[in-house]
């Protein structure tokens, strides 16, 4: 038997079972010896209920759905509720398309079986993989791409002891209402402090009573990083004996760049 026959012998069992759904539900209010006002509260009755179809799926019908399957029973018997096999393929009830599509656009990296998988988590119930793919593209979904993240830089660290120091400073507390500076230097490796020094005003003296210590007690280093935006950009304001590169007196956003 080929894979067509398959299919097809597939639709014309579910179609029975659909058939066969639609009878159990319909037959105690399709009774004929029942009165209209019997009949009516019977049929309201299922309508007010959750039902279990053809698929295993907890669904509702309306009242006149069930009053027309009680009429084309009357008027065609069983087969009358039997629908052809082509109109018996499942259709994903609307709420299942939407958290479907809601879940492909939350995170565009999601496959058809991974959202699948969600699904019967939540609902006990996916279509098939298949299925989730032809809506996917059918909506242009399968288009949509993961937005690229904003370039981050990773934390910089050097790779040794005295390769590359950072140095600013920090506005503290007034004292006798006087500002009060900490300027501070910090090895990048081991996050050390190596010099610091408390002062009153935000110049150069400050930075280099800071500095010497730091370089009497620890060697040169090979970099030295500071923010010069408080103080001047004269050569002569580099703090005296520090034997620092000039390229080490700037600005400094990222030691990448």
């Amino acid at each position: 038997m080929s894979k067509r026959d398959d299919d097809e012998a597939a639709r014309t069992e579910r179609a029975r079972r659909i058939g066969l759904f639609r009878y159990m539900l319909i037959r105690e209010a399709a009774d004929p010896s029942l009165t209209g006002r019997q009949r009516g509260a019977l049929v309201r009755k299922l309508a007010q209920q959750e039902h279990i179809d053809a698929d295993g799926r907890p669904v509702r019908i309306t009242r006149w759905t069930l009053d027309r399957w009680i009429l084309e029973w009357r008027q065609g018997g069983f087969d009358a509720l039997v629908p052809s096999p082509r109109q018996s393929q499942p259709r994903t009830p609307p709420e299942v398309v939407e958290l479907a599509m809601a879940l492909k656009k939350e995170n565009p990296d999601r496959t058809a079986a991974q959202v699948g998988r969600i699904l019967r988590a939540q609902l006990g119930w996916a279509p098939d993989e298949r299925t989730l793919q032809r809506m996917f593209y059918r909506t242009g979904l399968v288009a949509l791409k993961t937005a690229k993240p904003a370039d981050a830089f990773g934390r910089f660290e050097a790779d040794r002891p005295n390769e590359l120091w950072v140095g600013d400073a920090l506005h503290g507390p007034r004292i006798d209402g006087r500002k009060t500076y900490l300027f501070a230097f910090l090895d990048d490796h081991s996050r050390a402090v190596v010099g610091h020094r408390w002062g009153f005003a935000e110049d150069t003296v400050r930075l280099a009573a800071a500095l010497r210590p730091a370089l009497a007690a620890r060697g040169v280093p090979q970099y030295i990083l500071w923010d010069t935006s408080y103080v001047p950009r004269r050569p002569a304001d580099r703090p005296a004996g520090s034997a620092v590169p000039d390229h080490g007196h700037q600005r400094v956003s990222h030691p990448h760049e």
